[in-house]
């Protein structure tokens, strides 16, 4: 079963209500009822709203599956150079391919990742197919559960564009998989106009205040629309659309947008739902379902025991590169060019009983030390992070943990703590779409189409923001970035005076993305669409594979072919229509 609580204001089960989408024949699309509700059970306003909440409920994936969830923490991240897989070689060897750009059409994660994506397609259209048939809700109630239902579609779609971008688009009407990705002319086909109808129909229908904290509101659809419109370098109509959202954007309690005073206060449960949140994955610890929690990053905790989180399970190791993406110069500023040159001092082969030895050879950005757990540093309210202790085996690796994904000490108990055979979960939200990523994507717009002295104030709001607080030895786990206590770094973050050429400033607003957004599962997919990724990953992979040789080492990435994920060999071999597949694979698979 795949549950939500407290979420929507009722529980649904998600299995009970809905078609399992798994691929694995041919009438996924149009199942019977499982024996629970008939057909007449659901046609009604309780039973399409209880539809629509399963169908939410396919944002962080199938109940009991990592890597198929939104959070894209290995598909966007760490194939993006923000992590290497961590733990150690033998453990979880199909995610091994994915960082090492080996991956066939036949890895069980690709299948997974397939299968729930179009499952998630899948529930939105139920809601579609039940809802014209629906007596005793009014015209407006019904206009909003349509509106949902096609964003969550459009979500999946867009999802699915991402990882493997020739794709076909299946809507209510769809019965079967046999749906081409190609057209009359062999040709892949292009679904971004329906993606876009979409996210374009729930952000003109959706009301901006909603009954529920997770439920879309017409604000966050609109961000999606621009969010699309980026991915396709509609510079024009993304950068009128942010306008509006920047202008007049609130989330659905009526707050308008904003940036939380504390970077932080974006990866705490008891911030979450705040004025920079546009959309996120609802998350729920201890109402019996540990798949309720945020269950796609379960394995991303500090490895090792002791006063900890977690304990379990030391995937999604910061990689030393997005480490050494934090450091400042004199100014404060990044060192785009030559942030790489040199490691930030990491203490990697220090017995956890030495003494601690922090870097303070030059400035650091206090984001790095919100996103990564490093030796010596306060990891959110359990004392400093100690190193070895709580590495798996640092030589493949590396020495640091994760950090926006765990949850404080204070919490344990109540909204995470240890479950199941030793893992972990929380409650802590996965925000799909915040405040900071609008900003700088219309920041990337202006650069594009409108005005550098716009774009310079978007980026210098962020900035501004990240400079404001870093973490502490104590609560409230946080101190001013100068505070003259904080012995760990020496925290600068400056303001810039100018973008410089076009050129300058598309270097300046990707690189504050990659600060800003790290280890949220996004770096990846940006790389691709500003058409960098297999310089900026071949750069990477030269560096980590000196660094990291067990791990990255021989590994290259093929431009034209490694910018999307191969489609599953049996989605191919499922699609056979008169006697040929109607799925093409993709270039280089």
């Amino acid at each position: 079963m795949n549950c939500r609580k407290n979420i929507f204001g009722f529980t649904i089960i998600a299995s009970a209500t809905m078609l399992l989408f798994t691929g694995c024949k041919e009438s996924f699309l149009e199942p019977e009822p499982p024996g629970i509700y008939s057909e007449s059970q659901l046609t009604n306003r309780k039973g399409v709203n209880g539809m629509l909440i399963a169908a939410y409920s396919t944002l962080d994936g199938p109940e009991g599956t990592i890597s198929t969830g939104a959070s894209n923490w290995e598909w966007g991240s760490m194939a993006g150079g923000d992590a290497y897989k961590g733990t150690e070689e033998s453990d979880r060897v199909d995610d091994n391919p994915i960082m090492r750009f080996e991956l066939t059409s036949g890895n069980v994660l690709v299948r997974d990742k397939w299968n729930a994506t179009w499952d998630g397609v899948g529930q939105a259209n139920q809601v579609l197919k039940v809802l014209p048939k629906v007596t005793d809700a009014s015209d407006a109630e019904k206009l909003q559960m349509e509106g949902e239902a096609k964003f969550i579609r459009g979500h999946h779609h867009f999802e699915a564009k991402k990882m493997w971008n020739n794709v076909p688009y299946l809507d209510e009407t769809v019965t079967d998989f046999k749906v081409p990705n190609t057209d009359g002319s062999g040709n892949y086909v292009n679904i971004w106009p329906q993606i876009e109808a979409d996210f374009k129909f729930a952000y003109d229908n959706l009301d901006e205040i909603r009954p529920n904290k997770g439920r879309v509101n017409k604000w966050a659809a609109a961000a999606f629309l621009a969010k699309a419109y980026m991915f396709q370098n509609k510079f024009t109509e993304a950068k009128a659309l942010f306008d509006v959202i920047i202008a007049n954007g609130k989330n659905s309690d009526g707050v308008k947008y904003a940036l939380m005073p504390n970077y932080s206060d974006n990866f705490r449960v008891t911030k979450e739902n705040n004025a920079e949140t546009m959309f996120s994955i609802q998350a729920s610890y201890g109402d019996g379902s540990t798949t309720n929690a945020n269950y796609d990053n379960i394995l991303n905790y500090p490895h090792g025991g002791g006063v900890m989180p977690g304990g379990c399970c030391g995937f999604f190791q910061p990689s030393q590169s997005l480490v050494n993406s934090y450091k400042t110069d004199v100014d404060g500023l990044p060192q785009i060019d030559a942030f790489n040159d040199v490691n930030v001092t990491n203490d990697e082969n220090v017995l956890s009983s030495a003494p601690f030895t922090p870097y303070l050879a030059g400035n650091l950005d206090p984001r790095l030390d919100w996103t990564v757990g490093r030796r010596a540093v306060p990891y959110h309210d359990w004392g400093a992070h100690p190193g070895l202790d709580w590495i798996r085996k640092v030589s493949y690796g590396g020495p640091y943990s994760p950090k926006k994904n765990t949850y404080f000490k204070a919490e344990e108990g109540t909204t995470g703590g240890k479950v199941g055979w030793g893992y972990s979960a929380n409650a802590l939200n996965y925000t799909l779409m915040r405040y900071a990523d609008v900003l700088l994507m219309a920041a990337e717009a202006e650069i594009e189409v409108g005005s550098l002295a716009t774009a310079l104030n978007y980026i210098n709001q962020v900035r501004t923001r990240a400079a404001g607080f870093a973490p502490s030895a104590s609560a409230p786990y946080s101190v001013a970035a100068n505070d003259a206590s904080v012995t760990w770094a020496k925290y600068k973050v400056g303001t810039y005076a100018s973008l410089g050429s076009q050129a300058d400033a598309r270097k300046i607003v990707r690189f504050e993305r990659k600060l800003e957004l790290g280890m949220e599962g996004h770096r990846f997919f940006d790389l691709v669409r500003w058409g960098i990724a297999a310089v900026e990953m071949n750069a990477y992979l030269a560096k980590e594979a000196v660094r990291r040789p067990t791990t990255l080492a021989g590994t290259q990435f093929t431009a034209g072919k490694h910018e999307y994920y191969p489609i599953p060999d049996f989605a191919i071999s499922q699609s056979i229509k008169d006697g040929a597949p109607t799925l093409k694979q993709n270039p280089g698979y």
